[in-house]
């Protein structure tokens, strides 16, 4: 590249460049900020209450022909001439009861700060 006069004449008014500091001039201020978080909880508590095997018989003018829990035991009328009443309650050991509970929890934080300062 050929220098022409008039860039050579540019070239040398030119001079360095210099950057000035900037200083910060306030004395005194103040900055606000607010976060806010939201939080969603889902869940699902499933219970089996587990019981064993029951048997139990209640009634009145009534014989038992054994041990009333047996299988072969049979039940009989004591005075036919009278009321009666007879009440057999059996259950099989296992799941008695199934409690299935859903629950879904929001939340809502929201945090602010406030700064003050000065010099």
């Amino acid at each position: 590249m050929k220098l022409t006069p008039h860039v050579l004449f540019l070239l040398l008014l030119s001079g360095p460049a210099c950057a000035q500091s900037v200083v910060p001039k306030f004395t005194q201020g103040s900055m606000q900020s607010t976060s806010t978080t939201v939080t969603t909880i889902d869940r699902v508590i499933n219970t089996e209450v587990m019981g064993g095997t029951y048997s139990s018989w209640a009634g009145t003018n009534i014989t038992a022909s054994g041990d009333p829990s047996g299988d072969s035991t049979t039940f009989s009328i004591t005075d036919t001439a009278e009321p009666w009443q007879l009440e057999i309650t059996s259950r099989d050991a296992g799941v008695i009861e199934t409690i299935d509970i859903t629950e879904s929890i929001d939340q809502t934080t929201t945090t602010t700060s406030l700064s003050i300062f000065s010099q």
